[in-house]
């Protein structure tokens, strides 16, 4: 045999204060002085309010203007009911996916701890249990890699963000981070001969790239491999133009810095020539 459910107290709250402020008064006559204070309303409509189910807020303050009981307070009642009856939904925060600005070890490191706080902020031992991490972490590795001591590896990354419930966006920007920082700091494109700049761009091309083996491959790509895709491209074309804006006297310069700092002595003329055959580019 079912059981009916017990009905959260609230709503009891809110029909005991319905009953309370109709006291001996008939349904009618409640419906009469409602219509008259400008809040219309049916008998039946008044007669079921008080049936167990949780009637409209109008119903309420139609109920609480035809026995001339305190409107606000019933607004109130009926508030706290509505809030046991219908609860508010638990929204799972949004993962955090870290940006393209992180070129350091600490850098990777808060972003780390902001993916943890994310995921409602798991101990280590619960991130090393963690089914999804699949024996890929430790809680030791785990501490240096989130207190900066020590770069963490591209397992510990994808791991964590798998026992982190973060998603392929997130592991995916993390791995990147990690290519960055092996990577080291780019040099200037002023302190650079310009085949140089346009290698240097398609390496960290390369660099991104190099992550994606952890991560399923899909037919379209996500935002984040577009925004990855998008700035090396930007990349590229900024490169170019510049070497196509060099004049004589500049890739003289260039040549003359080049040969200082003891560089193999080819000329850089000849090398862009080369690369302007292999871009598909006229030579001059």
């Amino acid at each position: 045999m079912n059981r009916r459910a017990a009905e959260p107290v609230e709503l009891a709250r809110l029909r005991g204060w319905l009953r309370a402020a109709k006291g001996r008064r008939t349904f009618a006559a409640l419906a009469r002085r409602a219509d008259a204070g400008k809040l219309p309303v049916s008998v039946c409509t008044l007669r079921r309010a008080l049936d167990g189910r949780l009637p409209t807020l109008r119903t309420v303050q139609a109920f609480a203007r035809g026995a001339g009981a305190d409107e606000e307070e019933g607004a109130r009642v009926w508030a706290a009911a509505t809030a046991a009856v219908r609860p508010e939904p638990v929204r799972k925060p949004a993962a955090y996916v870290p940006g393209l600005g992180i070129t350091t070890l600490v850098g990777l490191a808060a972003a780390m701890e902001k993916v943890r706080v994310a995921a409602g902020g798991p101990s280590l031992r619960r991130l090393a249990d963690s089914p999804e991490a699949a024996g890929r972490l430790s809680r030791s590795a785990l501490h240096n890699a989130l207190h900066a001591r020590r770069l963490p590896s591209e397992v510990l990354l994808a791991g964590f963000a798998a026992a982190c419930g973060a998603g392929e966006e997130t592991a995916r920007a993390l791995l990147a981070a990690r290519a960055r920082i092996l990577a080291g700091p780019r040099p200037r494109p002023s302190l650079m001969y310009p085949c140089g700049v346009v290698e240097e761009a398609e390496a960290r091309r390369e660099q991104d790239a190099v992550v994606r083996h952890w991560i399923r491959d899909d037919d379209e790509l996500d935002w984040y491999e577009r925004q990855l895709r998008d700035e090396e491209e930007a990349e590229q074309r900024r490169a170019e133009v510049w070497v196509d804006d060099l004049t004589d006297d500049e890739l003289d310069e260039l040549q003359r810095a080049r040969n200082a700092v003891g560089a193999r002595q080819s000329s850089l003329r000849a090398e862009l020539a080369a690369y302007a055959r292999v871009a598909g580019k006229p030579d001059g």
